[in-house]
């Protein structure tokens, strides 16, 4: 290989990039925004917390059921014209879910609104990690978490400009998801082909070929989805304000943003497994300490670390995703990073809530310090295995 061909793999298609980044950010604003709001709205309504867990899985189950589909709708229709078709139907959803204002009628469309999601995070993920040079996978990958992050920091605080009665608040996302379609629009001859080369693999083939990975990922979507979703129930139950709470909420996702960046350059000293069981062993600590710093000033950075650190394990995931796999397997990779991170989502925040009903509002970093304590045990196995 000459020195030229390798500058030619090692260039950085910034547009592109900029396109993509783009749109999962805009779109991860509007999904930051609905899940504590709609959570503050059914804590007002006296909503049990394990209904509004349920409720909150409505979303990741949409997850789930789209993801096997996802493949082949992006050969058939197009990744573009996919993803742009996913962000209008989004915006529709969002629509409904503000005109309504019942849990129940919530549910199937919260579900809708992960099934046209899923598309443009796993079309998204591919574009990127194909356009993406090896020898930079880290830092790219950081940038690109960090900045999705941001989107999803942006979202709840936003909650604490235009509060969380009304329209107002669902007016944001339901501006943003269009936003996304225009985004995909304006930079689609700039955009990569899905990638075609090698055998096709389902959804349960890539299961059998890095379950560990797709546990990570599990876990990584468990402690998000809760802390977002649940995190209000802990705040009111330990008598915080809705305000608080929503920029304890925006401050996780701020770690987020700014650490994933940070995260990758330590992957690519350090090594991505390596960095993905610092990540972990950190959001167990973090747990250990959320209840007796709560009322001090040291809640903030813990909050700012802790979201950091467990959006980390997803970046981690990614990259390692990128490392090991190319063309088809890499598809099925992201629909399958996909379908756990809808499991996650869905398993978590009912659990979670339903813990927190039987032994009250602790039993949100138990369950998260037990799920972290399972991934660091598979990981230092995994360790000592190679």
């Amino acid at each position: 290989m000459t020195a030229q061909s390798t500058m030619r793999e090692d260039r950085i298609p910034w547009a592109a990039m900029a396109g993509i980044i783009a749109t999962v950010t805009v779109f991860a604003l509007a999904q930051g925004l609905t899940y504590p709001l709609l959570s503050f709205i059914l804590e007002r309504q006296g909503t049990a917390p394990g209904l509004i867990g349920l409720s909150a899985a409505m979303t990741p189950l949409g997850f789930i059921i789209s993801a096997p589909f996802i493949p082949a709708l992006a050969r058939s229709v197009g990744a573009a014209r996919l993803a742009i078709l996913c962000s209008i139907l989004a915006a529709l959803t969002l629509v409904a879910i503000a005109w309504t204002q019942e849990v129940r009628a919530w549910m199937p469309l919260r579900f809708l609104l992960g099934f046209v999601a899923n598309p443009l995070y796993v079309i998204s993920e591919t574009w990127l990690i194909t356009i993406t040079p090896a020898p930079r996978r880290g830092r790219i990958m950081g940038l690109y978490s960090s900045v999705v992050s941001g989107g999803f920091a942006i979202g709840p605080l936003s909650l604490g400009l235009v509060g969380t009665e009304g329209w107002p608040p669902f007016m944001i996302g339901i501006v943003a998801f269009p936003l996304c379609g225009l985004i995909v629009l304006a930079v689609v001859p700039r955009l990569p082909k899905m990638p075609h080369e090698g055998a096709a693999i389902s959804l349960s083939g890539f299961f059998a070929l890095a379950p560990l990975l797709l546990f990570a990922v599990f876990t990584a979507a468990a402690f998000e989805q809760v802390v977002i979703s649940l995190f209000a129930v802990y705040g009111v139950a330990l008598g915080s304000a809705e305000a608080r709470i929503a920029s304890l909420i925006a401050c996780f996702a701020a770690g987020n943003a700014v650490l994933q960046i940070l995260l990758g350059r330590m992957a690519e000293q350090f090594g991505s497994t390596r960095t993905m069981l610092f990540c972990v062993l950190a959001c167990l600590a973090g747990g250990l300490l959320l209840l007796p710093v709560f009322n001090s000033w040291l809640i903030w950075p813990l909050f700012f670390v802790w979201g950091g650190v467990s959006f980390g394990i997803y970046t981690m995931a990614l990259i390692q995703l990128g490392e090991r796999f190319t063309g088809q397997a890499l598809i099925a990779g992201n629909a399958a990073f996909a379908f756990v991170w809808g499991i996650g989502g869905m398993v978590g925040s009912p659990a979670t809530g339903l813990a927190m009903q039987l032994i009250g509002h602790q039993g949100l970093p138990l369950s998260l310090g037990l799920l972290c304590c399972v991934l660091a045990v598979f990981l230092m196995a995994e360790r000592r295995r190679v």
